[in-house]
């Protein structure tokens, strides 16, 4: 409860409190998006977007798949009454998000693209890229509502899906991940992490992973299993 912009990807409750290490794989349970192509570029339109700072050094840029550290505020265009506050929720810390695979509204994905570390913006989202029809009780937002953010990005990183996540669990380099180097990725990001687990949780995780992601049934997660964005290249 509290992060209202978010749709939280598909995930088993033993991979809460995993660390930020951890989401090159426990992200893998979250199916990304299609590839929006021309209608993409067609509902960016509808997005109005002011840059109120721009850093001297922009880089990088965000794009789809990168892992983005932000602060943001939301806001009702119609009575310009305040419903969202990243600042309050999390004891403070800003949200952690993969752009552009549906953790955040469509209209946050479109806004927050191109966008560099330091920058900010004022962005305007109507409601068939909020919550449309349905609005979202839980979040105070009413029907057919046009929302407003403000939002502070901090940091753009390599998202969980690119091609520097896979090769790096991928240490045989045979474009395709096993049990064994997955196993052995988990095992190296909980002594990473430092956290006492029973020793159970890995079996748990690593079961899950590969329910979710092996869609073949061939022991193995090949980079379209994983889901490596168009973008990237083997």
């Amino acid at each position: 409860a509290g992060t209202v912009p978010r749709r939280r990807p598909p995930r088993s409750d033993m991979g809460r409190g995993l660390t930020l290490f951890l989401l090159p794989l426990v992200l893998l349970a979250g199916p990304a998006q299609a590839e929006g192509g021309t209608a993409a570029a067609v509902v960016a339109e509808e997005v109005k977007i002011e840059v109120l700072h721009l850093p001297e050094v922009c880089s990088p840029k965000s794009k789809k798949g990168d892992l983005l550290n932000a602060h943001y505020d939301g806001f009702l265009a119609g009575d310009g009454s305040k419903f969202y506050c990243s600042r309050t929720q999390n004891e403070g810390h800003p949200k952690w998000f993969v752009l552009g695979v549906g953790q955040v509204i469509k209209g946050l994905d479109i806004a927050m693209m191109n966008m560099c570390p330091g920058e900010k913006r004022k962005v305007i989202i109507p409601p068939s890229l909020a919550y449309g029809q349905q609005g979202y009780a839980q979040g105070k937002i009413p029907p057919n509502a046009t929302l407003i953010f403000e939002i502070e990005l901090y940091a753009v990183n390599k998202g969980p899906r690119s091609v520097e996540a896979f090769n790096q669990i991928d240490k045989d380099s045979d474009k395709k991940l096993s049990e064994l180097e997955i196993s052995q990725y988990l095992k190296e990001e909980f002594a990473r992490d430092g956290k006492k687990r029973h020793p159970s949780v890995h079996d748990e995780i690593l079961a899950d992973i590969f329910k979710k992601n092996d869609h073949d049934g061939d022991g193995f997660i090949s980079a379209k299993e994983y889901n490596v964005y168009q973008h990237d290249e083997l």
